[in-house]
């Protein structure tokens, strides 16, 4: 099966190189220019692998190293990084990256380190589930088992409520209207009122253990719409 790497970098002279390459040597790509839409299609697209630069806009490669490493993504991480500085190397290991390489860099070397932490990370991950796990604060969903869990207990779900769950922890920190939401969950030919939006809010809410007046998960835009925490 063809692996799929992201390339989430914001010089478009980097990328088009970089994925002409990878699909000469077999790979899918898929791309963002900022840090925003990056972590967003990682979510989406469950990519094989990240190649992540660091000075991103909107979030940068730290951020995002750490960020899905603590929701508990292990989908592999390679650093780009214009930057010499030993600190930098290491601060992106911290943040729990696989390995990095420093630009400008040689294709050849980029598509060998590819393909070394491809192998390692299957080595290593053998017994590995094809389960795909998002964790905020106490909520821990499954998305392939539709399984949502509050503070390591399963929590009941309508589908509507647990398609709209995935909608918001996908895409955290986006602004979706009432309308957008009903489009994406509930789909265009639905006819019924933006109220239901709401509706389902309250009630997921009130499962995932957080008051109307809270703003622990989902947070109500006054005028526009809800998003994630």
């Amino acid at each position: 099966m063809m692996k799929k790497i992201l390339i989430i970098e914001d010089e478009p002279n980097i990328i088009e190189l970089v994925a002409y390459n990878l699909k000469n040597n077999g790979y899918e790509y898929i791309s963002a220019e900022d840090g925003v839409m990056g972590i967003t299609l990682v979510h989406r697209e469950k990519p094989d692998l990240i190649l992540l630069d660091i000075m991103l806009p909107g979030k940068n490669g730290y951020d995002i190293c750490r960020e899905l490493r603590e929701e508990g993504n292990k989908t592999p991480i390679i650093m780009l990084t214009a930057k010499n500085d030993e600190v930098d190397k290491v601060l992106g290991l911290e943040f729990g990256a696989d390995d990095y390489i420093t630009k400008p860099f040689s294709v050849r070397e980029l598509m060998a380190r590819i393909k070394a932490v491809l192998r390692r990370y299957e080595e290593n991950n053998p017994a590995e589930t094809n389960d795909y796990i998002i964790r905020i604060g106490d909520i821990e969903i499954n998305t392939d088992r539709h399984e949502v869990k509050v503070a390591g207990n399963i929590v009941m779900l309508t589908l509507k409520e647990f398609e709209l769950l995935c909608l918001l922890t996908e895409n955290r920190g986006h602004v979706f209207s009432r309308d957008q939401i009903l489009d994406k969950v509930w789909g265009i030919d639905f006819v019924g009122e933006s109220r239901t939006v709401d509706v389902h809010i309250r009630y997921l809410r009130k499962k995932l253990g957080q008051d109307d007046n809270e703003e622990k998960y989902i947070q109500t835009i006054r005028g526009k719409g809800y998003k994630m925490q």
